[in-house]
């Protein structure tokens, strides 16, 4: 299985996200829990890798969105 991780901070936050090719041209973004697993949150898919990850990262970014920031 092809897989590849990617660390990232969003709002303050730590995350790692691994992806996994599950077609020719689709890989599945997933968070990776403490103790290494997938979390309970849904995958994000994109053609690449990266399309991926940066779906899941978005999605991050809006959800953990501090308290009292308007969106400009």
């Amino acid at each position: 299985m092809t897989a590849q991780r990617f660390e990232h901070t969003i709002n303050g936050r730590d995350y790692v996200i691994e992806t996994t090719l599950v077609d020719p041209d689709r890989w599945r973004a997933f968070l990776i829990s403490g103790e290494g697993g997938p979390t309970a949150l849904m995958p994000f898919y994109g053609t690449t890798p990266e399309q991926a990850v940066q779906q899941l990262t978005d999605w991050l970014k809006l959800a953990n969105k501090p308290s009292g920031l308007e969106e400009s």
